[in-house]
């Protein structure tokens, strides 16, 4: 997983996490909800990924830059849910 190249792009309080490989994007999107925390309202990734941990990196992704950052995050999205239900240890940017 930490070895996928995922990009973040933003554009006002909207953003994605991003990886592409061959042509094919894979994505999370998230709204920013004032200046400390995330909701993650979508998860997209094509079946030429599935299987390879992309989702999950994606998510791991944007744990890593709340904990950098000290944001909280809310997973509206099931995907990114049931990312945080397997990780107890990303608990600590959960928002309550």
């Amino acid at each position: 997983m930490s070895d996928l190249q995922i990009e973040l792009e933003e554009n006002g309080n909207k953003g994605r996490y991003v990886h592409a490989a061959g042509g094919v994007e894979a994505e999370m999107t998230f709204v920013r909800i004032g200046e400390k925390q995330i909701i993650i309202d979508h998860t997209e990734v094509p079946s030429q990924f599935r299987g390879q941990g992309v989702g999950e990196a994606l998510v791991a992704r944007a744990v890593e830059d709340a904990r950098k950052n000290g944001w909280k995050i809310r997973p509206l999205c099931p995907f990114a849910a049931s990312r945080f239900r397997r990780h107890p240890e990303w608990a600590d940017v959960l928002a309550a």
